[in-house]
């Protein structure tokens, strides 16, 4: 990758779209630490530390951490996300945007770009809502901040900046390197990285501060802490072996991710000799290629969002108390639990066969091929291509949902495992990272290809 980003920079052109890139990510980041008037940041950043199990949780690594400090960008790109998920499942169901998307061309496409645009505007005011009134609900906003005046800027500070993050992803999309809105949701992630190893080295410390008797319960409720906060502060603690097991852990995952991520099934494919003319047409061989990772990382997010739901749901209306029955049942599908991971991984299966028959449909690939004189050898065309193409389909999508539930589970037990969930890399997370820098180096290497081939094409 690094040889990749070198070798572009010596070209002129590739380097003018590597700084514009590098540009907006700065004014990303620089967004990022603007904080919206009127909200008492401390206050949101405690309230959702303890709910970062939930779907906030989620929402606030997707952002790089200012869902949690109520920066103007704050949303991020997540109406966008899920303004695109919608449209592309709409695109399926509804038979006027479907012919749009196949039959509408450039036009088509244009289309329905502008009405993922005006979606993600929408979505976007939904969320500045409900964020405001949990934080009004919480008491999190600060001294004045309970009037319209407060809420109006509130909120169209949240939209104005979701909407705007939106804009600059398009510009990197035309005008930089790679997908705009993929290198926005990599920076934010990123962004958490040292966050996450200053969390590592104070897990350290207070091991190493438990290990030598200096700080117990005791000594934190002495020192001003609540029963609860001290508990928690304890629960951070974390053996240096562990930090070790993360890395190593860590590139191991990274590792097989990659591996994953370029492989695919691929069906032979021959095409039958037809003369027109004096002209002979087709006998060429070819392939159908099947990714195993076909679904992404989209699977995850749903089955995060699902799984999840009970406890987001739990904690707007509040934590059960200790020794009530709720708390058991509170306990028992919290994110930390074994039944959170099973119907977690059942979710991410589920919803990758989902998703694979909504993204590949074996009946119009046989079509298709049917059209264009193809066949697979020792399959007639028609319905035992399509039964073919199915059993592999199912076979190609059953692994790649275990890869992925792999992915997303094993974080969760390597934190269970060591005893500190708050410093375990998600899944979900390590997957778009690896996803987004991979596609971003296959962009450089197809520019660089075309700049090379200018002066013989000329």
């Amino acid at each position: 990758m690094i040889q990749t980003i070198r070798k572009a920079w010596k070209i002129p052109e590739l380097q003018k779209k590597l700084v514009f890139t590098l540009l907006i990510l700065l004014i990303f980041r620089i967004g990022n630490a603007i904080t919206v008037p009127y909200i008492n940041v401390d206050l949101l950043e405690s309230q959702l530390k303890g709910m970062g199990a939930t779907i906030l949780g989620l929402y606030n690594v997707m952002s790089g951490g200012a869902f949690a400090t109520a920066t103007i960008f704050a949303l991020s790109i997540q109406p966008y996300i899920n303004s695109s998920i919608i449209i592309q499942l709409l695109t399926v169901a509804i038979p006027a945007l479907e012919r749009l998307a196949k039959d509408g061309g450039e036009e088509g496409r244009k289309k329905i770009q502008s009405i993922t645009r005006y979606t993600t505007v929408a979505i976007a005011i939904l969320q500045a809502v409900g964020y405001y009134f949990m934080m009004r609900r919480y008491g999190i906003l600060a001294a004045g901040g309970d009037g319209v005046w407060p809420a109006l800027v509130i909120i169209v500070s949240f939209i104005a900046g979701s909407s705007f993050v939106m804009w600059m992803g398009e510009q990197v999309t035309e005008f930089g390197v790679g997908n705009g809105i993929s290198i926005i949701l990599f920076a934010g992630i990123l962004s958490r990285v040292p966050t996450m190893a200053s969390s590592m080295i104070r897990g350290v410390r207070t091991w190493s501060a438990v290990r030598s008797g200096t700080m117990t319960v005791d000594t934190l409720t002495e020192a001003g802490y609540t029963a609860d906060a001290a508990q928690q502060v304890l629960n951070e603690a974390m053996a240096p072996w562990g930090i070790v097991l993360l890395l190593v852990g860590g590139l191991a995952l990274i590792a097989f991710i990659v591996f994953i991520n370029d492989a695919e099934r691929r069906i032979p494919v021959q095409y039958a000799k037809r003369q027109v003319g004096r002209k002979v047409y087709g006998g060429q061989s070819s392939n159908l290629p099947m990714k195993v990772s076909m679904a992404g990382v989209l699977p995850v997010i749903f089955a995060q969002s699902i799984a999840s739901l009970p406890i987001t749901v739990w904690s707007f209306i509040g934590i059960p108390e200790e020794g009530t029955l709720s708390r058991s049942v509170y306990n028992a599908i919290d994110t930390k639990s074994v039944v959170y991971m099973v119907v977690y991984f059942i979710l991410i299966v589920g919803f990758s066969f989902f998703y694979s028959s909504i993204q590949f449909n074996p009946v119009e690939i046989a079509n298709n091929m049917k059209k264009q004189g193809g066949f697979i050898p020792g399959f007639r065309p028609g319905k035992p291509t399509i039964d073919f193409i199915k059993r592999v389909l199912n076979k190609i999508t059953l692994f790649g949902a275990i890869y992925l539930g792999i992915v997303a589970i094993a974080p969760l037990i390597a934190g269970k495992f060591i005893g500190n969930n708050s410093v375990a890399i998600g899944g979900t997370s390590v997957i778009i990272v690896v996803g987004v820098a991979l596609e971003t180096v296959k962009a450089l290497e197809s520019q660089m290809l075309m700049r090379q081939y200018k002066g013989f094409l000329e």
